[in-house]
Order: structure tokens, then C-alpha cells, then sequence
């Protein structure tokens, strides 16, 4: 009897219907082709495979999100799900079987059945609650949620964020209620294939402990480990440490990890994303054209295809447990005068 009740209840929960809830998203607008904030959310009751899949209504149609060669979301292991979308009067999130292929757009979105297991759909927030600031002519969204990033949970700040008068992004690790709190931004636009530069000021004082990081990272892919590559300047709580690289994810593999000396002064780092080739270069903004180069290195093998990622400036502490260090003594500031990018 009791061997009789334990397989009844399996099939219970085996039954349990999937749901698809919301916890995270964007204003209503009648839709901006250029523009996205962050979608999130949480499924239960997901079968091995499927995924989900997001849709904004925009001009009487629902369009598939974030992009039409990117149309799914993974669906992490405790059942989150996070993504992009371009701006909607509604949004709708599906889950779909592996067999499914998504419309590029819809004037209705289909209802539970087939392999459509799941559908729920809800009207844009009035206010966004994410943030977002200009800088070099484009918008950025200003990261306020805590990440793992370095070792340790480090929470995030909008406050620790600003743009002064004469146009320069400011990025700051800020002591607050006794914890340091970090600072993030990225853009709210997908620009693939190009090349990247960013203006920095003197990063020679950071601390061993602090990591400033640009980067690219795809939310809607758990492939090509998200589409990540970055240029780093950070000892990582080594005091000897040099204090930058060049890094293709996964890092672990040596052929993917280029590191150097980053001296004193202002920076020029750049990146060019190209079909099959990365290449990056950090440079003295100030030096003549022959001496500029500080260091240069040009990854051929796993080079990741554009998808629906995203352009990010991160300022964070870094926590090494096998370190001696005291950690972070001391605020941190990142000053960025300006970002170009030409395709």
C-alpha cells in the first residue's frame, strides 16, 4: 500500500502543470527597434530541452526577442530565465519544446497545447524599474542587482554611476552600510561585428583587489560561454601580479589568456570583432603613432558569431581566497572619457 501511494504521488507532481511567472519587466513603449531593457522571470514544472521563448507587441504584432537568429532563452537550472527585449506595449514568455521554431512575429500568441507547453503574457510597467544614463551618445543601463562575479556576491549601486558635465562615465566601488558596492553599465543596443575603443584614465593605483572589465556577454545563449571576451586590468589580490589581459572565454585555456603590464597614464583599449578573428590592443592615448602600442594579441579559435549580446563596463572587488590580503582598504574610481565604435 504504501510502494501503491508513493507511485500515486509521483504522478501527481509529474502532472503538475508548467508556469511561467514574471519578475522583472520593461516600461511600455510603443517600441523602439534600437533600444532593450532586461526580461526575467522563473518556469516550474520545465521539461529536460525545452526553452523559452519571448515575444514584445509592437505595432499590432508580437516580434520574437531578442532577435530572430537568437529567438530562444535558456532556462537555468533552478527554473530562471533572464534575457533582452526591445521595448513593447506587452510582453509574452513561451515554453516551447526543442521541436518548436518560433515566428518571427505573430498577431497572437498561441495558446497551450502541442509542443507550446506554457504561455503567460503581461502588460509594460509604466517606469522601468532598471536604470539607465548617456554616455558617448548612446544609452547605457545601469546595473543595480547583485552578481558572483570575483569570487564573492558583490552588490550593485545605480548611485555609484555618473556622467560629469564634460561627458565622462564615472564608475566607483563606494563603501556603503558597511559593504563595498560596485558599479556596472551596459548598452541597450546589439552592435556585432566592428571595432570597439574605449578612452580610459590613469588604472595604474588601483588596488590588487579591484577589477575594472569590457567586456561582451550574451544573456540569451549558454553556448560559447555567453559569448564572452574581455579586456581586464586587475592584479586579482596579487600585489605582484601584472595587471591586465586579454581574455576569450574560457579563460582556463591557456591559448584563450594574454596577460600584461598596463602602465601609468591614460589608455586607449580596443577590440575588433571580426568573423573568425579578435583582436585586441591596448594603447597610450597620448604616445606617438610607433610607440602607442602597450601590448596586442589576436585569438583565430573559437572566435564567437554576434548573437543578442551586449557591450558592458564593470567596476568590482575581487576576493581570493588564497590570498593574504586585507582585501579593498579603500574606494575605487574608474573614469572612461569616451566610447567609439565603427562597424
Amino acid at each position: 500500500m504504501c510502494l501503491a501511494l508513493a507511485g500515486c504521488r509521483q504522478n501527481t507532481i509529474a502532472s503538475v502543470d508548467p508556469k511561467i511567472s514574471f519578475t522583472q519587466v520593461p516600461e511600455a513603449s510603443p517600441g523602439d527597434h534600437d533600444q532593450q531593457d532586461v526580461i526575467e522571470g522563473t518556469v516550474r514544472g520545465a521539461r529536460p530541452g525545452q526553452r523559452m521563448i519571448v515575444y514584445s507587441r509592437s505595432g499590432g504584432l508580437w516580434w520574437v526577442q531578442p532577435l530572430l537568429t537568437s529567438p530562444f532563452t535558456a532556462i537555468l537550472p533552478d527554473g530562471y530565465w533572464r534575457n533582452e527585449t526591445h521595448f513593447g506595449s506587452e510582453y509574452a514568455a513561451l515554453l516551447v519544446g526543442p521541436s518548436y521554431h518560433p515566428a518571427a512575429n505573430l498577431r497572437r500568441i498561441p495558446a497551450p497545447g502541442g509542443p507550446v507547453s506554457a504561455v503567460a503574457i503581461t502588460r509594460g510597467q509604466e517606469k522601468s524599474s532598471s536604470f539607465f544614463t548617456n554616455f558617448s551618445g548612446l544609452t547605457w543601463r545601469v546595473r543595480w542587482k547583485p552578481s558572483d562575479r570575483g569570487g564573492t556576491t558583490n552588490p550593485y549601486n545605480p548611485n555609484n554611476v555618473y556622467v560629469d558635465p564634460v561627458g565622462r562615465l564615472h564608475l566607483r566601488i563606494v563603501n556603503r552600510d558597511r559593504r563595498w558596492t560596485c558599479s556596472e553599465v551596459n548598452l541597450t543596443r546589439n552592435l556585432g561585428y566592428g571595432t570597439y575603443s574605449f578612452n580610459v584614465e590613469d588604472t595604474s593605483s588601483l588596488e590588487p583587489a579591484v577589477v575594472f572589465g569590457m567586456f561582451i556577454w550574451d544573456y540569451s545563449t549558454d553556448q560559447q560561454e555567453n559569448r564572452e571576451f574581455d579586456i581586464e586590468v586587475s592584479r586579482w589580490g596579487d600585489q605582484g601580479s601584472e595587471n591586465a589581459q586579454f581574455v576569450l572565454q574560457p579563460s582556463y585555456a591557456a591559448m584563450n589568456l594574454s596577460r600584461f603590464t598596463a602602465p601609468a597614464g591614460k589608455l586607449k583599449h580596443t577590440f575588433v570583432w571580426e568573423p573568425g578573428r579578435l583582436t585586441m590592443v591596448t594603447s597610450r592615448a597620448s604616445a606617438g603613432r610607433g610607440q602607442a602600442v602597450v601590448s596586442k594579441h589576436v585569438f583565430t579559435s573559437g572566435v564567437p558569431k554576434p548573437g543578442s549580446e551586449s557591450l558592458r563596463m564593470t567596476l568590482y572587488v575581487y576576493w581570493n581566497p588564497r590570498s593574504k590580503s586585507a582585501g579593498l582598504q579603500r574606494p575605487a574610481e574608474v573614469i572612461v572619457d569616451r566610447f567609439e565604435f565603427l562597424p
